[in-house]
């Protein structure tokens, strides 16, 4: 427990983390279809329009595997006061992030990229906070 309290600002974002990449990656899971075809006319015209479904694949399993990790973090941060799991989870985050930026950006859709500044920041601000 004596771990515990000073890490509190890192739990949050941990949790913010799950809750946010959870819930994305298991909502393309169980609405596969409306979310291919949402970005099928998201990409359309350009040059990932013929790659929506192997690009929503791999940002599906990265959400999974960045909101696991993020829980196993917290566990591990209590547990054994061990960052490591929290940090990587984390960067993951923030490399998924980087690569849904980069698809908004192509898209052209500046207001969906900016949205993800906000999540990118907190990310970026609990990697901080691991490694200050």
């Amino acid at each position: 427990m004596d771990n515990f309290i000073p890490n509190i600002p890192v739990y949050l974002i941990l949790i913010f983390t799950i809750i946010t990449f959870l819930q994305s990656g298991l909502d393309k899971l169980f609405n596969w279809s409306g979310n291919y075809e949402w970005l099928t006319g998201h990409f359309k015209g350009t040059f990932m329009g013929g790659m929506v479904s192997l690009l929503l694949g791999i940002i599906l399993v990265l959400e999974i595997i960045v909101g696991f990790a993020a829980l196993a973090g917290i566990f591990t941060l209590y547990v054994n006061n061990d960052p490591s799991l929290a940090l990587w989870s984390l960067s993951l985050a923030a490399i998924t992030l980087l690569m849904l930026l980069f698809g908004q950006r192509v898209a052209n859709d500046y207001a969906g990229a900016f949205t993800i500044v906000g999540y990118f920041m907190v990310i970026i601000f609990g990697i901080f906070l691991i490694t200050a």
